[in-house]
């Protein structure tokens, strides 16, 4: 194709054509959102420039994601970023794609966070892209935020996002290590927030082909009733805590009652938290009462 010679409307219908084709179930959906990044425009800007003719740059950038997005990879890791909360997160195969249920969860941890005084310390647990941290970070004004994973690699794409986040920055730490582990001993008794996604899902468990074949799978399972990383943090998050301090787990909604007697044991309240569509997606466990006895 010569330069400036195709509108990137005929190319968007074309796209969502191309995917039809390919067995897509939400070619309409992904069209526009590869269209989109191709152009580099969103919203109504993109559409007034639908008539615009597109460059050869352009339409090459466009052939290599709709590629991609034939093979069967997920839309959000072919355009490269993902909209949580009021953030916009680079994302690829090294971290979860984040959900429209995890933005519930952080968004408990914020409203928690928000009442501490100035200088409350949240943890993220297992922060992936960091979005969850990240959002703490921006929206709980003087909030000092630390974000852990097990994994290098994601710990790189959490720093990526952190770089792009402003002001809200220069409170943010990143550590490596496996839950705990990662986490400084002074900060033993002085968290505010701990607020985690951890791995929830069993590994018997029938994932759909663009869970399964192409996120992390550390990321996702854990045991053969998917609470083995929950376990350990509700058992160990109490001598981390603050006096009134909070845990905030995301959970398999069949795991919602059976964390919440869990976290009973060692906490004073335990409240289960509904996502949008109504379903039991997290646990909030607040006041550990044993926190006293752990701290020895």
């Amino acid at each position: 194709m010569s330069e400036r010679t195709v509108a990137w409307s005929e190319l968007l219908a074309e796209t969502e054509g191309r995917l039809l084709a390919a067995g897509d179930d939400n070619a309409k959906y992904c069209a526009r959102l590869i269209t989109e990044e191709a152009v580099g425009l969103e919203g109504t800007e993109f559409l007034s420039a639908l008539s615009q003719p597109a460059t050869v740059r352009g339409v090459a950038k466009l052939d290599a994601m709709v590629a991609r997005r034939m093979e069967g990879e997920p839309v959000q890791y072919v355009i490269g970023h993902w909209g949580f909360r009021h953030l916009d997160l680079f994302i690829d195969h090294r971290v979860l794609i984040p959900r429209p249920e995890t933005e519930v969860v952080a968004g408990v941890a914020i409203e928690i966070a928000a009442t501490k005084p100035a200088g409350v310390t949240v943890v993220d647990l297992g922060t992936g892209s960091g979005a969850i941290g990240l959002a703490v970070a921006s929206e709980v004004e003087d909030s000092n935020v630390w974000l852990t994973d097990h994994s290098v690699d994601a710990l790189d794409v959490a720093r990526a996002n952190l770089a792009g986040l402003g002001r809200g920055a220069t409170n943010v730490r990143l550590s490596h290590g496996s839950w705990f582990d990662a986490l400084p001993r002074e900060l033993f008794g002085t968290i505010g927030v701990i607020v985690t996604n951890p791995p929830y899902v069993t590994t018997s468990s029938e994932l759909d082909p663009e869970v399964r074949d192409w996120e992390p799978s550390h990321a996702l399972l854990a045991g053969h009733d998917g609470l083995d990383d929950i376990r350990l943090i509700v058992a160990e998050s109490p001598a981390w805590l603050e006096s009134g301090g909070t845990l905030v787990v995301e959970l398999d909604p069949a795991q919602a009652e059976m964390v919440a007697e869990m976290c009973s044991t060692t906490f004073a309240e335990v409240q289960i938290v509904h996502d949008l569509a109504g379903l039991k997606r997290a646990v909030r466990a607040s006041e550990p009462f044993d926190q006293a006895e752990s701290l020895k």
